[in-house]
């Protein structure tokens, strides 16, 4: 009656953190771009003329969760790395490379973005400028990036 599985889970908290962390930020960047936005792009957002400030508060949010994740998760990946002698240095070059993409969307990306969108004349018709086009580009190239990289940080996680 008293008989108790002993089969155990042991995982470091660093580990379980790394894990939860790139699980909640790769779902809400999946959930950010392949959601949200094209719902609103096809409510008709890009020809309202308060797109740009609207599309600067979502991501403003989005970009500061972004950058905690990375932080902890890098933080994470530090720590597993310092007390486990089997972590790859792989892992500690993928986490920064998550931090630098963060950084990027957030300072650069996401101002320049909303700036070329805010609406100076109010008796032009709205359209897509080029350069836009181009930081969407960049935009979504990164995404690719963070996504591939997360997604093998997580692997590793997953396996050991």
């Amino acid at each position: 009656m008293n008989a108790v599985s002993s089969v155990e889970l042991k995982r470091p908290i660093w580990q379980s953190i790394a894990m939860l962390t790139l699980g909640f930020w790769l779902s809400a960047s999946l959930l950010l771009d392949w959601v949200i936005m094209p719902s609103l792009y096809v409510s008709g957002m890009m020809t309202q003329a308060s797109f740009a400030s609207a599309g600067y508060v979502i991501f403003w949010n989005f970009n500061r969760l972004e950058l905690l994740s990375a932080g902890l998760v890098l933080t994470s990946v530090l720590a597993l790395c310092n007390s486990q002698s089997k972590w790859r240095r792989s892992a500690i070059i993928l986490s920064m490379l998550l931090l630098a993409i963060a950084l990027v969307d957030t300072y650069l990306l996401t101002p320049q973005m909303s700036a070329i969108g805010l609406e100076l004349n109010l008796f032009q018709t709205i359209e897509t400028p080029a350069a836009m086009n181009v930081l969407h580009g960049g935009y979504w190239v990164l995404e690719v990036v963070k996504l591939l990289a997360g997604g093998t940080l997580l692997g590793w996680c997953w396996r050991r």
